[in-house]
């Protein structure tokens, strides 16, 4: 066009503008445009700048958005507007609030820019409330999608009484605003609200293909497998059955390990892409079927579809499984070359993962320290990966790298590094992270850390100390906790405390025989013979069997390839 000769208007800009954000070196040409308009005479064009603005504002660079803006000559209220949704993006709750009050001056707030301060406020629930009352106040409350934001952000702020007196006193909800206190509910894991919830619902509105797919993502993780047949039933009763349904009860039903369910919806996909490929592989790795997930990877490169990153995380998941370094290895030099750019957080750390899970702990240490960007998750996973092969020094040195480097810890980082220092014996520095928990990081201890500190005191025989942080600090003490203070005491013979620990444990299982064999060989090895007799004699009376491991999904499988293996020992023997 410029070749040409052809005269442009104030149109053409804005609408080169619109291919700029597609670009991956969209800052660059968004740069060489904003020179070539302003050489052209378009500077002083506020449609033109407004278009400016959100490319700043949508690359991160919000301090040339706010030099643009204050060198506009005319601005409207989608200058502000746009202004404000960067400092939103940003994460600067002051900045947007400065800017809306400036805008208040020279223009009358609409909804979008309601909108936008409302997503600003999720995290500060004080300037959200302000904002509500200044929304009250001039009679906006009216608007859907000002309604929606209000309750959307009492909802991210989880301020969940103020949501539902919002919900309930007004009746202007429609299918949106339900789907938002679904998700409440969801992510607070309130299955007996959520049922409620949706029950009224049904009643006054019509459930839409997002409230079925969010109910479905619900019950993966608490609920009971009928509350998801019952949501799939519905879905196809009322038509609304698209493929991020299906895919969300395929991933349901793994869970629920119904994979005859997943199979069965997998092989209704007329076509099938990386998200659906990804939700069966995860299915067949959940329920212990690594090859199936390996072969079902096979296929998708026979097809011709290349793989992304999800689908590859999975793969080495499997691998991880099977204990197959070599396999990994090769899907870790895939991911090198073919994905250099595009690799993500999750896929790093699962080939990490996959180096620590089979031992090789030089190669995931290598993988850590080349991460350009590590989360929690890696440093945690690190951590965890250390304390499993007894490594608790090298254990100890990355949680307080992570530290240095400002990554705070969650709660379960801590169980990571306090299983590690129990099972090194490192009890002076379980002791100061276990203190640090509460008093430096403000994360509660629960049931699984007390368990850690009482194993870890228990190792070092200080039985008193260990029972009583159980008889102080845990209100609901478990099998787990009783447990490791009856081992501990087997292994320091206290007679005393051990027959206190069995009896906490029989109460709690009193059909489980493997907490009377612990006694009886304590007994045994303190020559009470009596004892042992009398504690064999109850378990022979009872008719009590010690509970065996959890069971194999293959068990089956593998006891007839035990058997083939034996017999072919006994041919060349």
């Amino acid at each position: 066009m410029r070749e040409l000769g052809v005269l442009h208007d104030s149109f053409t800009f804005p609408i080169i503008n619109q291919a700029v954000l597609l670009r991956q070196d969209s800052l660059l040409c968004a740069r060489i445009i904003h020179c070539l308009a302003v050489r052209m005479g378009f500077g002083s064009d506020v449609y033109f700048c407004n278009t400016m603005l959100d490319i700043y504002v949508k690359c991160g660079e919000t301090g040339i958005g706010v030099q643009l803006f204050d060198e506009m000559s005319v601005r409207d209220l989608v200058s502000w507007t746009t202004m404000i949704s960067g400092f939103v993006r940003e994460g600067s709750v002051f900045g947007a609030f400065r800017l809306f009050n400036g805008l208040r001056m020279e223009f009358k707030p609409n909804h979008v820019s309601l909108m936008v301060m409302f997503q600003g406020c999720c995290h500060c629930v004080n300037g959200g409330r302000q904002l509500h009352g200044y929304v009250v106040k001039c009679g906006l409350l009216g608007n859907q999608s000002v309604y929606n934001s209000v309750l959307k952000m009492y909802t991210d702020c989880c301020c969940v009484d103020d949501a539902e007196v919002f919900f309930s006193e007004n009746d202007k909800m429609d299918v949106v605003s339900w789907n938002i206190m679904i998700s409440l509910y969801s992510l607070r894991r309130d299955i007996k609200k959520l049922v409620d919830c949706v029950r009224v619902m049904q009643d006054r509105a019509v459930l839409s293909i997002e409230s079925l797919t969010l109910l479905v993502s619900s019950f993966s993780d608490d609920g009971p497998i009928c509350y998801g047949k019952q949501v799939h039933c519905l879905a196809i009763k009322s038509g609304q059955y698209d493929s991020m349904l299906k895919t969300s009860l395929l991933d349901f039903y793994a869970k629920c390990e119904d994979l005859d369910s997943s199979k069965k919806l997998y092989s209704e996909f007329s076509f099938t892409n990386h998200i659906t490929l990804n939700a069966m592989m995860s299915a067949f790795i959940h329920n212990g079927y690594s090859r199936e997930a390996i072969e079902l990877f096979r296929k998708m490169l026979s097809s011709g579809l290349k793989p992304t990153a999800e689908p590859l995380t999975n793969v080495i998941l499997a691998y991880s499984d099977m204990g197959s370094l070599h396999l990994g290895k090769s899907v870790h030099a895939y991911c090198f070359k073919n994905l250099f750019e595009d690799k993500t957080a999750p896929l790093e750390t699962s080939i990490m993962n996959m180096y620590l899970k089979c031992g090789s702990i030089l190669s995931a240490r290598i993988c850590f320290d080349r991460m350009p960007c590590r989360d929690l998750v890696a440093w945690t996973s690190m951590i965890v990966g250390f304390g499993t092969h007894g490594m608790g020094n090298e254990a100890m040195q990355i949680f307080h790298s992570m530290i240095e480097e400002g990554v705070e810890p969650n709660s379960v980082t801590f169980l990571g590094i306090l299983s590690a220092c129990s099972h090194s014996g490192l009890l002076r520095d379980g002791c100061k992270v276990f203190h640090s928990m509460k008093s430096k990081f403000g994360i509660e201890p629960d049931l699984s850390h007390y368990t850690c500190i009482v194993d870890l005191l228990g190792r070092f025989g200080m039985l008193k100390e260990a029972l009583g942080i159980i008889l102080k600090f845990v209100s609901l003490a478990d099998c787990r906790i009783w447990g490791s203070l009856l081992s501990a005491s087997r292994v320091y013979e206290n007679q005393l405390l051990a027959k206190f620990a069995a009896g906490m444990l029989f109460k709690l299982e009193p059909e489980n025989a493997g907490y009377h064999t612990l006694l009886s060989n304590l007994q045994a090895s303190l020559e009470g013979w009596s004892d042992v007799e009398e504690i064999r004699n109850y378990v022979q009376d009872s008719n009590l069997v010690k509970q065996p491991g959890r069971s194999h999904p293959r068990v089956a499988e593998i006891y007839d390839t035990l058997c083939s293996l034996s017999r072919k020992l006994q041919v060349h023997t």
